[in-house]
């Protein structure tokens, strides 16, 4: 009997998956969920000198929307707070930095269907 993929396992998956596509474009990841009180930020990587927060976002159908809709004002907030953190508390207050969005689409089995990444998704939300 095929074993029902839950969403943690469905989000593990897209962020496995958006590591390994970051990584074949040259991206080095310096931290993986990176988590505080208020939130968390699934991937941060650097790309040359550039420090980029990414937000993965993995979905089987678009019945609730696309992936990147759901990175909406309230979570783009949530994520530049965090960012905010990383850099103060990393000494990299003058350090280069973006947000990205990384869309991973899956098909009903958990196979790979397509990743969409979108670079500077959004400015920093004071």
């Amino acid at each position: 009997m095929k074993r029902v993929l839950t969403t943690v396992d469905i989000g593990r998956q897209g962020e496995q998956l958006a590591i390994t596509f970051l990584k074949r474009q040259g991206y080095r990841i310096v931290a993986r969920n990176y988590r505080k009180s208020f939130g968390e930020v699934d991937i941060i990587a650097q790309q040359k000198n550039t420090l980029v927060f990414v937000e993965v976002k993995t979905r089987q159908s678009t019945r609730f929307g696309t992936p990147f809709e759901a990175v909406d004002c309230r979570k783009q907030r949530q994520l530049s707070r965090i960012a905010q953190d990383y850099l103060q508390s990393h000494d990299s207050a003058d350090v280069s930095a973006r947000f990205d969005v990384i869309a991973v689409r899956l098909d009903r089995d958990g196979g790979l269907v397509g990743i969409d990444h979108l670079q500077n998704a959004f400015e920093c939300i004071e």
